[in-house]
This record gives C-alpha cells, structure tokens and sequence, in this order.
C-alpha cells in the first residue's frame, strides 16, 4: 500500500504531477516560437509557424500547430489563407470567430500599410507599390469589386473607394456616378480598378468600352483616366499598357 498523510493529500499530488507530465508544453512551445521570431524574423520560420504565432491570441489555451497547419493544407498557401472569405475559413474543423478575426485584422493591418505607402507619394512615380496594394485588396475577392484611386494635380491620392459591389463575372457602372464622385472630390486624375474572381485578368470587351466612356465623359470636365486595372489570381493587366483606350 503507498505511503500518504492520511487524508489523500499525496494521491492527489500524484495525480497532478502525473497530469502536468503529460500535458504538452504549451506555453514553454509559444515562448520558444515567439523568441525564433523575435531574433530571425519571419523569414527564419515556415508558414504553418508564422500561422501558429497569429493563432496564439485567439487560441490562448490551445495548441495552434494543428490548426494552422489544416489551414495551410486546406487552402495551399499562407496568402490564401489570410484572404480567404469568412464561410470557407469555417469550414475548417477548429475555426471560430476568434480566429476569423484574427486572420482578418493581419489583413486589415497589412493593406492599412500598403495603402499609407502609396498616399504618401505620387501614384505615377511608386507605380509598383500602387499595383502590389490593388492585387493585395482585390486579387482574392470572390465578387468583382469597382474601385476608383482618386488623384490631386501632383498625383497623390485623395481617397480610394470601391463604388460598387458585383457578381462573380459583373460589377455595374455607372458612368455619370464616376465623374460626379471625382468632381465631389476635386480629384483631376482617376484609376480604375476591378478584379476577375476568374484569376484571369485580361480585358473584355465590356471592360474597353466602359473605360472609353468614362474617358470620354471624365476629359471634358478636366478629369483625366489614369489607367483601368484589372486584377486576379494570376497577374494584373493595364488597359492603359496594352493601349486599349
């Protein structure tokens, strides 16, 4: 018969050191991970790691590897990850609210930052970081969206709005909205922008000609076409480039 108080104090104290030895170390694993982080960036840690580190706030007594690496599987890269829309997230055994918050607000954060970039300089002269935003906010969208940069007379922008919510292969446009809101906005220079949730950004023929009566409608009024952009999965196409208006 085991040796105790008398009590049962030390069977329980046998228990619980048999319980702690056998839970998995999680907080010494998160400490382990965020000081790989601190010290080498996220360039020292593979994908499903850097995905347990945003996972951690929203999963506090969890252990987040297998999560993230389910989502990593289920959706192939980190970038689809972060960009998937909410009801696929949920398919995902594991994912809640928290977590969908968490993925969305390192989104949130990221174009925050991209967008301060491209405000704080001449859109014309950081063109490629004006691209890296819009294939950013719009090359994962499931529906296509309608977004117009609005420029002053030295180029830099004013606002960046998305004027309409589409269909998976339509958006409407309304010609006489886009010239009222760049005039609203003092705006002299505009960029239109739409994504293909298709992933393949080559022009139509509804996308030529509605940039050609916007264009037609803007210059009177002293408002110039910048470019019409079309973004997806697979790359992105100026009209402007391709000299289709």
């Amino acid at each position: 018969m085991p040796e105790g108080d008398g009590n049962g104090n030390d069977g329980v104290a046998e228990q619980a050191s048999r319980f702690e030895a056998a839970a998995p170390d999680h907080a010494g694993h998160r400490q382990r991970l965020r000081e790989r982080f601190l010290k080498g960036g996220a360039d020292a840690m593979p994908d499903y790691e850097l995905l347990e580190l945003i996972l951690f706030r929203a999963l506090p007594r969890r252990d987040t590897k297998g999560l993230a690496k389910k989502l990593l599987a289920h959706f192939g890269t980190f970038n689809e990850v972060i960009n998937a829309p909410e009801p696929r997230l949920k398919e995902v055994s594991g994912v809640g609210d928290s977590v969908v918050t968490e993925l969305k607000l390192i989104r949130a954060a990221a174009l925050r930052l991209m967008r301060t970039q491209i405000v704080q300089r001449p859109a014309l002269s950081s063109w490629q970081q004006v691209i890296d935003y819009l294939l950013a906010a719009q090359s994962h969208e499931h529906r296509e969206q309608f977004r117009i940069l609005f420029l002053d007379k030295r180029n830099k922008l004013i606002a960046d709005e998305v004027q309409q919510q589409g269909t998976v292969d339509h958006t409407p446009v309304y010609v006489r909205e886009v010239v009222k809101r760049a005039l609203e906005l003092s705006a002299t220079a505009i960029i239109l922008v739409h994504n293909h949730p298709s992933g393949d950004p080559t022009p139509s023929r509804a996308d030529i000609d509605m940039t050609k009566h916007i264009v037609a409608s803007a210059a009177p009024l002293g408002i110039s076409v910048h470019d019409h952009i079309i973004v997806g999965r697979e790359g992105h196409a100026s009209l402007k480039a391709l000299r289709l208006f």
